[in-house]
């Protein structure tokens, strides 16, 4: 890791080896700006750029890989760039880590609302989207299995149409057959041919004719067919279009140039709860006599002024200590009061800053959903746009073959007065029999209704292949519906299972940490999933909180209730730490980031401190720890120790 201008880090390079890296130093050492540094490395957004500087960066090397996060400062803001470690960070900085400002750790401590905490990482309005895409595929599935089985009943009544229809055919054929006959035996003999030559030449062009006009009929029963459906496809069109958003109400510019100032004002934030930080560890360590320059530096002023006194007032645990800053004498309490302020703000600002990113994700999925209706509408106006030029151009083609069946029917109307008059003058005043006319009029019915009884025979063959070929889908389609009930199923379960796996983790944890540290009258620390009904508007929905619960034993044996309020700071500390072990193993964080960062482990004493870090090593990879000397001290030697940075 190599780390520039991050927090009070000038530069840096530090080297790790799987397990526990203890960062061993003082307050006010760069411990936390250098876990500042694998923060942003790995992908985090709250690192800070160094006050006087203008550009930073820190550089992770894992394996053959290395990962760049890059601060630059523009303006009053903080500019994050690079390819780090993560695209999203937030499961890292939920539950790995682990500062003092961390959501899991500060939601115990603070009592705020742990399910949210643990569900935060979960898209539930994604699950609800997704269970309602499966639903409607669901319904749909059933719907085609329906149809399905209503199919199957088509098929004795298509079965028995299609041979109505052959033996139809076979009728129709053995009558022209008949009728072909009649014609030929009707037409004049080889040797009076050339007079009636002019005749066959009429009702052979008559016969094409009737031909042509059989196909301009089904031509025009085909296009007003599909008119009709266009035209019904263009009124659903306009229906779907009405129900969208005006195309006015699309524009994202606003939305976009509100999430951007947001994410600048969380930014800004993230640097002022960083510096919060550094000043109250300062000022903390500073009342309590800790900083070891600064205790150098006073302590020669005092032995070269008054013998040492100076450094004694600042040292000592008295009402009133000489201020580092202006060297005037102050009460105590003043500077604690102080100190609690700052505390307070900062809490304040990472409750802001709370606010700031939920309010981010609501504009993000404002966002969404215009972007849809904007395509949902452009898809819509494109394809009613082809639909109206597709109906324009059926009506010209209805209108064309309107045109064709009356030009055929005239001349049809022609050629049957004239081939009528040149039979009557063919034929002698005795002969009473069907006319050649007549017989080639029937003779084209027939193959006409022949014609239509032979494309309704394919049609209807066609219809039974196409049943059978559907039918062959029934078990893939009886298969995708078990596939979406076991889907569903998952989805519903997958908060619930979320919930339990988080409460049995932390339980199960808690219980081995409260007997490993050995804090006295804690007989159990636990979280209980409690369901609530509550109000939406008008609805009523159930919903669950985690009830956290401390049992605390007397003397004497009996137990009794506890709340958080009444915990010891390192017993707070510890189950804040618990909770979000187990949000990190819920999770399964360590699939996601190999490190877990520690810091502000100050309220715990050594011995519980080393128990806590053994504890904590098993589930990840690089475990990185920032410790001051005495407490570092208790760690096994085994692990690898950075004490300059």
């Amino acid at each position: 890791m190599q780390a520039q201008n991050i927090g009070g880090i000038d530069e840096t390079s530090v080297e790790l080896e799987p397990g526990v890296t203890v960062l061993a130093g003082r307050n006010a050492t760069n411990r936390t700006s250098l876990l500042q540094a694998f923060m942003a490395g790995l992908g985090g957004e709250s690192a800070s750029l160094k006050a006087d500087a203008e550009a930073g960066s820190a550089e992770l090397e894992l394996g053959e890989e290395t990962y760049r996060r890059t601060l630059e400062r523009n303006g009053g803001t903080v500019v994050m760039g690079g390819e780090p470690y993560l695209e999203d960070p937030e499961l890292a900085e939920l539950f790995a880590f682990l500062l003092e400002s961390n959501p899991a750790r500060r939601a115990v401590t603070t009592g705020d609302d742990l399910r949210e905490i643990i569900l935060r990482p979960i898209d539930t309005d994604e699950i609800e989207a997704e269970i309602t895409l499966l639903t409607a595929e669901k319904e749909d599935v059933a719907d085609e299995l329906d149809r399905l089985e209503s199919l199957k009943g088509e098929l004795p009544a298509l079965e028995r149409e299609r041979t109505d229809l052959e033996n139809k055919i076979e009728d129709k054929r053995a009558e022209l057959e008949e009728i072909t006959a009649e014609i030929e035996a009707a037409e004049t003999p080889d040797d009076e041919r050339e007079e009636r030559a002019e005749l066959d030449e009429k009702l052979t062009t008559l016969r094409e004719r009737r031909s042509d006009l059989d196909d301009v009929r089904f031509d025009l029963e085909t296009e007003r067919e599909s008119l009709d459906a266009l035209r019904q496809e263009r009124d659903d069109l306009e229906d779907d279009l009405g129900e969208l958003p005006e195309p006015g109400s699309l524009d994202r510019t606003d939305i976009d140039e509100e999430i951007d100032r947001l994410q600048r004002r969380s930014q800004s934030i993230d640097g002022v709860v960083s510096q919060l930080q550094s000043i109250v560890q300062f000022n903390e360590e500073m009342l309590e006599g800790a900083h070891p320059e600064i205790r150098e530096l006073l302590a020669d002023d005092a032995d070269d002024s008054s013998d040492g006194q100076v450094t004694d007032r600042l040292l000592e645990d008295e009402a009133s200590v000489q201020c580092w800053t202006c060297g005037s004498e102050v009460n105590r309490s003043e500077i604690e009061s102080t100190i609690d302020r700052l505390r307070s703000l900062q809490e304040t600002k990472l409750s802001e800053r709370d606010d700031l990113e939920e309010r981010i994700q609501e504009l993000r999925s404002e966002r969404r959903e215009i972007d849809q209706a904007r395509d949902q509408r452009e898809h819509i106006e494109r394809r009613l746009a082809d639909v109206t030029d597709e109906i324009e151009r059926r009506e010209r083609r209805l209108e064309d073959l309107s045109d064709r069946r009356e030009e055929l029917e005239g001349d049809i109307e022609r050629l049957e007065a004239e081939a009528s008059e040149l039979e009557a003058e063919g034929d002698d005043d005795e002969r009473d029999e069907e006319s050649l006319l007549d017989l080639n009029r029937r003779a084209n019915e027939l193959e006409f209704s022949l014609g239509r009884l032979e494309r309704d025979l394919e049609t209807t063959i066609g219809r039974i292949e196409t049943i059978e070929s559907t039918l062959d889908d029934e078990d893939r389609l009886r298969d995708r519906r078990d596939e979406i009930r076991e889907e569903l199923e998952e989805l519903r379960t997958r908060i619930d299972r979320i919930e339990r796996e988080a409460v049995d983790s932390f339980n199960k944890h808690m219980d081995a940490v409260l007997e490993v540290l050995e804090y006295e009258n804690i007989e159990r620390i636990w979280i209980e999933r409690v369901g609530e009904t509550v109000r939406e508007g008008r609805r009523t929905v159930e919903r669950t909180t985690f009830d956290l619960h401390i049992v605390r034993s007397t003397e004497d044996g009996r137990t009794y209730e506890d709340t958080i309020e009444h915990l010891s700071e390192s017993e707070r500390e510890v189950t804040g730490l618990i909770f979000a072990l187990a949000g990190y193993l819920v999770h399964e964080v360590y699939d996601v980031v190999p490190f877990m960062l520690l810091d502000s482990l100050e309220a715990l004493d050594s011995n519980r401190i080393a128990a806590l870090v053994e504890y904590f090593e098993s589930y990840t990879d690089f475990l990185v720890v920032a410790l001051l000397p005495e407490d570092a001290a208790a760690i096994d030697d085994v692990h690898d120790r950075i004490s300059e940075i």
